[in-house]
């Protein structure tokens, strides 16, 4: 009686290169899409952060019925440093011992760089609400505040260039009204965003 002739099942080295060279080709086209999704997600994170205090500042001005503010750490004059929501109790237009502290945020990555304009942009920057929910400016004259505080804030990622540095840009923009909102700059859905969109956003 003849005996079958045993077989042994796997790839052979073809089917094995022609694998690996397919796997190699996905693995090229995969990760320059995971890392521009990863530092997509990590400026989005910073952006939302920011957002999210301002928010918080102006809620706690119209519910305490006192100025609240958005500075750097320390009153110091780069939001790179990190920031603090405050409620001004004692109407010093700056963040001491004896005001309503509401939030602390860490400086947020190297990578990102954060900068402002109007009062965003000042020595001492910082973001104003008054008891109705409007951004201001401080007053010449300590104690009061006045004028419309609309300003925007860049949020871009440092480690990047060129077509890929305007890619990484993130506004937030504060408007007359006070309500602050997020965009994506050259969006063909959201033609206002740019700085100059603070006086009329809503």
């Amino acid at each position: 009686m003849r005996q079958r002739q045993k077989t042994m099942d796997g790839f052979t080295l073809i089917e094995l290169m022609v694998t690996l060279a397919i796997g190699v080709v996905l693995m090229m086209v995969a990760v320059p899409s995971f890392i521009t999704y990863k530092k997509n997600a990590e400026l989005t994170s910073a952006t939302n952060t920011l957002l999210a205090a301002i928010n918080s500042a102006r809620g706690e001005a119209m519910k305490q019925g006192v100025n609240a503010m958005v500075v750097p750490t320390d009153n110091g004059s780069a939001w790179s440093a990190g920031w603090v929501v405050f409620v001004d109790k004692n109407r010093s237009q700056s963040y001491t011992t004896t005001d309503t502290l509401v939030l602390v945020q860490p400086a947020p990555p190297s990578y990102i760089t954060i900068t402002g304009n109007k009062n965003a942009a000042l020595s001492t920057p910082y973001i104003m609400f008054d008891s109705s929910g409007y951004p201001r400016s401080k007053a010449v004259s300590s104690g009061g505040a006045t004028g419309l505080g609309n300003l925007t804030m860049t949020l871009t990622r440092n480690d990047t260039s060129g077509a890929e540095a305007i890619e990484q840009t993130r506004l937030i923009i504060i408007a007359n009204t006070g309500r602050a909102r997020s965009c994506k700059p050259l969006s063909s859905a959201d033609s206002n965003c740019s700085a100059s969109a603070t006086s009329t956003a809503n």
